[in-house]
């Protein structure tokens, strides 16, 4: 019955979208959407109570994205809805209640994931609507495209590339729309809504240089909601970020990134503080093989008023699970702050048969606090992809979480995660 009323929820929400596809004049253009997510992601964690070592997670759950965009001319129309439904719904998804399982932040859900008109032209496009929004390396603005459920925003964004080597991005947004889907916000996680209100501006500014791109920018963010805890995120941030590459012979190059941002609080923020960001690193592509390390600081404020133990500098509306490790120890940090050192490698096989390409990795991170000198734990992540034909992908994935000493923070406990997942995209 179940399963029924999801597929009947999601057709009805993605149906409409088809329409135009019945009918298209020779002058509109319809592009369909239709992609899908099978994934198994287990955890084993042990503590802190009350979870326990033999009360694992076991998440098995499917994914779907289908709608459309009609366009004609510089205007486009796109309409998409998503649906997540858990086959084996053995795991805490944030929302459902079940809290004595560890978090797997996919719950179920059934949505209009973006509705957007655009008008888009070789200098200027603007975007009005529920929208994805991927900012620079989505550090601090992202899609959080690693769940079922991805973020999307209720904005108008403004891109301007008028003048040469220059690109100016505004966007001004009303709601985020966030992971935790229709079910946000119950089961007694007021910290977890569905939807939160507010008045965010997100503007970059970015110049192309022969050695690489200088982007500045601005996250200035005022959640209006009760929830004490996510009124801390309201916050104004500011800061300089640099990336490019360069060759150094024939299949090697060199690839640079150093970002620097101060922040803040902002408007209804019960929280009195600021803190800095900083991130650096170097990556040496040597034909097939990719090594990389980096240096990433989420500073702390020791003497911030208005919460107990001092406040770190935050990122809620990034793609968090791409930093900090893919255990996800650290998607709010500490208040003690984050140092996070790391290290990886890559190999990637342009062809296995008929498929590919095969991209094998390795990463590990050192994390300890920007204050007291904590050392709070190491993590070693590896992951296996492979593009099976020109539709579909597979991937293999692992994170283990190693805490040092006692717990320093909430959650801090040994964390290990797998995955296994197969992707289509029309």
């Amino acid at each position: 019955m179940r399963i029924t009323y999801w597929l009947a929820s999601t057709a009805a929400i993605i149906t409409p979208a088809l329409i135009p596809a019945q009918a298209q004049a020779q002058d509109v253009i319809f592009k369909p959407i239709v992609e899908a997510r099978l994934r198994y992601e287990g955890v084993d964690q042990a503590g802190p109570a009350p979870l326990t070592s033999d009360r694992d997670a076991h998440a098995v759950t499917m994914r779907l994205r289908a709608g459309g965009e009609v366009s004609k001319g510089a205007f486009a129309l796109l309409v998409e809805g998503e649906g997540t439904l858990a086959l084996d719904e053995s795991y805490n998804s944030g929302v459902n209640g079940k809290g004595l399982y560890p978090i797997v932040a996919d719950p179920e859900t059934v949505e209009l994931n973006r509705i957007q008109l655009q008008y888009r032209t070789k200098p200027l496009v603007v975007t009005l609507g529920r929208q994805r929004i991927n900012l620079d390396d989505q550090r601090f603005v992202g899609s959080v495209a690693w769940r079922q459920n991805e973020q999307t925003f209720d904005a108008v964004r403004v891109e301007y590339m008028g003048i040469q080597n220059l690109k100016i991005d505004l966007t001004y947004a009303i709601a985020a729309h966030t992971i935790w889907g229709v079910d946000g916000g119950k089961f007694g996680a007021a910290n977890r809504p569905a939807r939160i209100d507010g008045d965010d501006l997100f503007a970059n500014i970015a110049y192309k240089t022969r050695y690489g791109t200088l982007t500045g920018f601005a996250y200035v963010i005022d959640e209006d909601e009760a929830v004490p805890a996510l009124r801390r995120n309201s916050s104004q941030t500011y800061g300089l970020r640099f990336a490019g590459a360069m060759p150094l012979a024939k299949k090697v190059k060199l690839s640079y990134l150093a970002s620097y941002a101060r922040q803040s609080d902002h408007a209804t923020s019960p929280v009195d503080y600021s803190a800095d960001f900083a991130t650096a690193e170097l990556a040496l592509d040597v034909a097939a093989f990719r090594l990389t390390g980096g240096y990433e600081l989420l500073g702390s404020d020791g003497g911030a008023t208005g919460v107990a133990g001092g406040f770190a500098f935050q990122t809620p509306f990034a793609t968090l699970h791409k930093f900090n490790g893919w255990a996800d120890k650290f998607l709010t940090t500490p208040g003690t702050g984050i140092q996070d050192y790391y290290a990886a490698a890559a190999y990637t096989l342009p062809k296995v048969g008929k498929a590919g390409p095969l991209v094998a990795s390795f990463i590990y991170h050192r994390f300890s606090s920007d204050r007291l000198s904590i050392h709070y734990g190491d993590e070693y992540n590896a992951q296996v992809t492979l593009k099976l034909n020109k539709r579909l992908s597979a991937l293999v994935k692992y994170a283990d979480y190693q805490r040092k000493g006692a717990a320093s923070f909430a959650g801090d406990a040994d964390t290990r995660k797998v995955w296994a997942q197969i992707d289509y995209a029309f």
